[in-house]
């Protein structure tokens, strides 16, 4: 039965309509199906799959995952199966849930990146793209994407144009300005912007005197960097006229509720998945409480209230 209580919490984010603004995080959830025990994806207001691929990618070699005081360090490597596996293997499930299905893509080229838009544009089930430029780019020496204006904006237009899809840059956190980064990929064509990344850090083992990671560095995510990702969400939300939706550290409702108010459409849940299985659900109840609570009823009327003038 449906109760007639509940706020209205349906988003826009590009042509997507949400229900509500919970999304799950790429590469913390990882093609669904995992989380389906514990989670009614019905319930979610869009699901992003781990990253993919043209080609299957076995990833990093282990040790690739190690706690950090208030978060973990991640040097996965980006590993998937690739974007046909994808397709034939793992789509065909989450075709039966009502819920938008938003493929991360991601590619050493621009040419990578065209090649993996242009296949997933012509497949029934998916809702959206979401561009991962904090890749290296081998043609350029190694500098990611998204790290200079330039190129974020050159990957962005180059996969607009072989698309239908609304597409979502997911920014990167290192570099010196966030919003330069930003204002190009809207220039470029980007229907919405996800930020922030994992920021990149380190872990060292004091007994015996090497990383704990075998790729050295790794990115870091969890609590430790949710004032760093709320701050260039509110930088970000003041400069660009697209929707943005907040990543970074968000482990409860009141840590949603913040990067509504600076002006996030949307939210992404990632490493509270690892803790919780539940996150998504537990942080679409308390939003909806706290909606009562405080008799607002559309999340529309919250996101973006601010006063920080």
């Amino acid at each position: 039965m449906k109760n007639n209580n509940l706020p209205t919490m349906k988003v826009r984010i590009g042509d997507i309509e949400l229900k509500n603004p919970i999304m799950t995080a790429s590469g913390t959830f990882g093609y669904g199906e995992e989380y389906s025990p514990y989670v009614d994806l019905n319930r979610l207001g869009a699901l992003i799959v781990k990253g993919l691929s043209l080609e299957p990618k076995e990833g990093n070699p282990p040790p690739r995952i190690i706690e950090t005081t208030a978060g973990m360090l991640n040097a996965v490597g980006l590993e998937n199966v690739g974007v046909k596996s994808f397709i034939k293997e793992k789509l065909p499930f989450l075709r039966q849930f009502d819920v938008p299905v938003i493929v991360n893509v991601f590619g050493e080229t621009v040419e990578e990146y065209v090649k993996v838009a242009g296949i997933l544009s012509d497949v029934e089930g998916i809702a959206g793209l979401e561009i991962n430029i904090s890749c290296p780019n081998v043609v350029k020496g190694g500098i990611e994407f998204g790290a200079n204006p330039d190129l974020a904006g050159e990957v962005t237009r180059s996969v607009k144009s072989v698309t239908h899809l609304p597409v979502i840059v997911k920014l990167t956190p290192n570099v010196t300005d966030i919003t330069e980064i930003a204002k190009s990929v809207e220039e470029a064509g980007a229907d919405a912007i996800s930020l922030i990344n994992t920021l990149k850090g380190m872990s060292v083992d004091i007994e015996k005197r090497v990383p704990h990671l075998e790729n050295i560095t790794g990115g870091l995510s969890g609590p430790g960097i949710k004032p760093v990702a709320l701050r260039m969400v509110w930088e970000v939300t003041r400069e660009v006229s697209i929707p943005v939706i907040g990543v970074g550290g968000i482990m409860n409702a009141q840590d949603a509720l913040e990067f509504l108010i600076v002006g996030a459409k949307a939210v992404q849940i990632g490493t509270a998945n690892f803790v919780n299985p539940r996150a998504t659900i537990d942080i679409l109840e308390g939003i909806e409480q706290y909606m009562r609570e405080n008799g607002i009823s559309d999340i529309n009327d919250l996101i973006g209230t601010i006063i920080a003038e």
